[in-house]
């Protein structure tokens, strides 16, 4: 009886981490075509866990929710910080903070 936990237990445990892997590809090509379509620099080509949580879809299926960090540029010179929080493999939100506008300077 103890190996079949054993098994069932490994087997949740190799799910857990396909389907992390998944949501993870999502997540870093969900980043990425944000920053394209911005005009910003997607640093470091990934983004890392912050949060898993469970979580219902609007169907009421239960799901895995995560949330990942990345960093992003907007001249090449700095570093900030946006989000992407994935219900399953779907993109719930995506957070690119407004960049600063670049200072038109006139000449008088």
């Amino acid at each position: 009886m103890s190996e079949i936990i054993l098994l069932l237990l490994f087997a949740a445990l190799a799910w857990l981490w396909w389907d992390s892997m998944q949501a993870r590809e999502a997540a870093v090509a969900a980043a990425r075509a944000a920053c394209v379509a911005e005009g910003l620099l997607f640093l470091d080509d990934t983004v890392g866990i912050a949060g898993i949580k469970p979580a219902r879809n609007a169907y009421g299926r239960l799901l895995l929710q995560r949330s990942y960090d990345f960093e992003f540029s907007d001249t090449g010179d700095n570093r900030i910080k946006g989000s992407v929080v994935m219900l399953g493999r779907r993109v719930l939100l995506l957070n690119v903070k407004p960049h600063p506008a670049a200072t038109v300077t006139t000449l008088h």
